[in-house]
């Protein structure tokens, strides 16, 4: 495991940028990068793209996201936002250096925890970028917010009901629509990554797409998310060569993503990413498919 000084530098300023144009932009950003990395390795021009740039201290969702989110949760606590969980808010209007320190810090604390991850043996066992998303947001929430790990549920609630005080994605919660979303989504990446093979970035343009597609939604419309579907779909049909497998890892994908979002964001006062949560958890049980056999 190395660790650089250039890239714990990198890493702050990745933080900080994440936090001035706003979390979800910042992940926008990683989607376009994820693509222009795909094209740049299918034209033979290498996966730097993809590596140092969309996975690596620019933008890697451990820690741009995560730096985003750690300051979201900060100006929130400080008062200076009214909404801690609101991740599509540019902070730089605050006019506050803290909170921008705050992104860069947490741009550290990000690229550190996967390199630990990574360094304990978990690559060939999990995404160690989505589990750290994950590790450090619960660490803002711990520090940062007031509801504890788990938010705080409304009197007469319960902890996985949603309601109009307490909902991930109205569009996106109902098994039905859940389960069409994660075929369908499944199905395209899974075709993506089959069609291009690992080496040609196909683990990853149908993950990229959807992060790029997320503009929509930070414009307003009622668009799904679908990046915790497409990545899970695109490593099962790399892993097993059938698309349908990949569909049954998006349905998985699809499903953990709401259950993660009961479970730690609907009811908390800050963020922590379902997706992130749910990627964690269906490359875990991919693996263990694999290992057992299951997948060819």
């Amino acid at each position: 495991m190395e660790i650089t000084t250039v890239a714990l530098l990198a890493s702050f300023g990745g933080g900080v940028f994440a936090a001035a144009i706003g979390t979800l932009p910042a992940f926008i950003f990683t989607g376009f990068a994820v693509i222009a990395g795909v094209a740049m390795a299918g034209a033979g021009g290498g996966d730097a793209m993809l590596t140092q740039v969309a996975f690596g201290p620019f933008l890697a969702p451990h820690i741009s996201f995560g730096g985003g989110v750690a300051a979201t949760a900060y100006a929130a606590r400080r008062g200076l936002t009214p909404n801690g969980r609101d991740i599509g808010v540019a902070l730089m209007g605050l006019n506050r250096p803290d909170v921008l320190l705050i992104g860069g810090l947490f741009g550290v604390v990000g690229y550190l925890c996967e390199r630990g991850l990574a360094g304990l043996g978990w690559v060939p066992w999990t995404d160690t970028i989505a589990v750290t998303v994950v590790l450090s947001a619960i660490i803002a929430r711990l520090v940062f917010g007031r509801t504890g790990l788990f938010g705080r549920v409304a009197a007469g609630g319960g902890q996985f009901r949603t309601s109009d005080a307490a909902r991930w994605l109205a569009w996106q919660e109902k098994p039905g629509q859940i389960a069409v979303i994660g075929v369908g989504a499944g199905l395209c990446s899974a075709y993506a990554a089959i069609s291009l093979g690992a080496e040609g970035g196909g683990a990853v343009l149908g993950f990229g797409v959807a992060a790029a597609s997320l503009i929509f939604l930070h414009s307003g419309s009622s668009l799904p998310v679908t990046h915790h579907i497409a990545l899970p779909a695109a490593l099962a049909a790399l892993a097993s060569g059938s698309i349908v497998v990949g569909a049954v890892f998006g349905v998985i994908g699809a499903l953990a993503g709401e259950f993660y979002s009961r479970l730690f964001l609907i009811h908390g006062d800050t963020h922590i990413d379902p997706p992130a949560a749910a990627i964690g958890t269906a490359v875990v049980l991919l693996r263990l498919a694999e290992a057992n056999g299951l997948m060819g």
